[in-house]
């Protein structure tokens, strides 16, 4: 086998995964002045959705097994919503979309 081709016989020069492996992810954190505060701005916020989702999930798979109550679901509801609308609104202060909030992991993937 050609060392430019892979176990499928393609060239991996033209094979798109090898280009999205290669290709520089932008960077989390912008260190330069100008930006350090949006960039920091989306850093925290990819985060926090993050561990909201984190927390939605955990919240299914308890009402999934019956080990919440109702006045908890109630509760656990109402904490989430508004920390969707408070991320909502970080989200216009500082000028991010959805698609913004994501990390890239490299080899990992993507976070969100």
């Amino acid at each position: 086998m050609n060392p430019a081709e892979n176990a499928d016989g393609n060239n991996n020069e033209s094979d798109p995964r090898r280009e999205q492996r290669h290709r520089p992810a932008s960077p989390a954190l912008a260190l330069d002045p100008e930006h350090m505060r949006e960039s920091l701005g989306r850093l925290v916020l990819t985060l926090v959705a993050f561990i909201r989702r984190l927390l939605e999930m955990q919240v299914m798979r308890r009402m999934e097994n019956d080990t919440l109550s109702d006045a908890e679901i109630e509760r656990v509801g109402i904490a989430l919503s508004r920390l969707a609308d408070e991320i909502d609104w970080l989200k216009s202060q500082f000028g991010i979309e959805d698609e913004d909030l994501n990390l890239d992991l490299g080899p990992l993937g993507r976070l969100l």
